[in-house]
């Protein structure tokens, strides 16, 4: 199995990014690909998922190791596949994915792409409990998702990067623009939140 790959980014499309080491190029698939945008011609460390099937070998890419635990958790669900797991993560974060599991939220469960109301209660059953360990703990809950030491130029910088990152997924101007002033309100710390969020309001309009 191939844990993780170290090497520099070449390339980025919609699906993927191309890490080269020792004259190959890897093809990662990610959730959002261009959160590695910063990275281009640099080194990166990307946890993998190596997904292994008679006729298909594929790497799945995260840039944090719990994420990658969550997806290969996902996988374990009846109903959920490679592209299914990869589209929950590219929406929430992980501590917001098991809250609403332990909570038994189906409702916002439904929300992810291809998520019926059957294999939502199919993830609760047989994920509620596993994931506990990723919620964050409440005094720290507040800074797990932003940062209120970033200037407004930082902040201004991180949203603009995450709504061309939007765009760069298939998402209109028109898409975007509809989104950008709940953005505006938020106090996320990375691109990465902002994303999330992003997707997460383009999937409720």
């Amino acid at each position: 199995m191939i844990s993780y790959v170290k090497g520099r980014v070449t390339t980025l499309d919609e699906g993927s990014v191309t890490i080269e080491i020792n004259g190959m190029g890897y093809e990662v698939l990610c959730a959002n690909p261009f959160h590695f945008q910063d990275n281009m011609n640099q080194e990166v460390k990307i946890h993998t998922y190596h997904y292994i099937r008679e006729d298909n070998q594929t790497l799945y890419g995260f840039k944090k190791k719990e994420d990658k635990q969550l997806f290969a958790q996902l996988l374990n669900v009846s109903g959920i596949g490679p592209k299914g797991a990869l589209a929950i993560l590219g929406t929430v974060s992980v501590p917001e994915f098991v809250s609403a599991i332990e909570q038994e939220d189906d409702k916002y469960l439904t929300k992810f792409p291809g998520v019926g109301k059957k294999t939502a209660r199919q993830m609760i059953l047989d994920l509620k409990g596993k994931l506990v360990v990723w919620l964050p703990d409440e005094e720290n809950e507040n800074t797990l998702f932003y940062q209120e030491d970033l200037s407004s130029k930082e902040k201004k910088a991180l949203l603009e990067d995450a709504l061309e990152a939007l765009k760069a997924l298939g998402y209109t101007e028109k898409e975007v623009k509809l989104v950008r002033t709940e953005l505006e309100k938020a106090k996320h710390g990375s691109v990465d939140d902002y994303v999330r969020q992003g997707l997460q309001l383009l999937m409720k309009s």
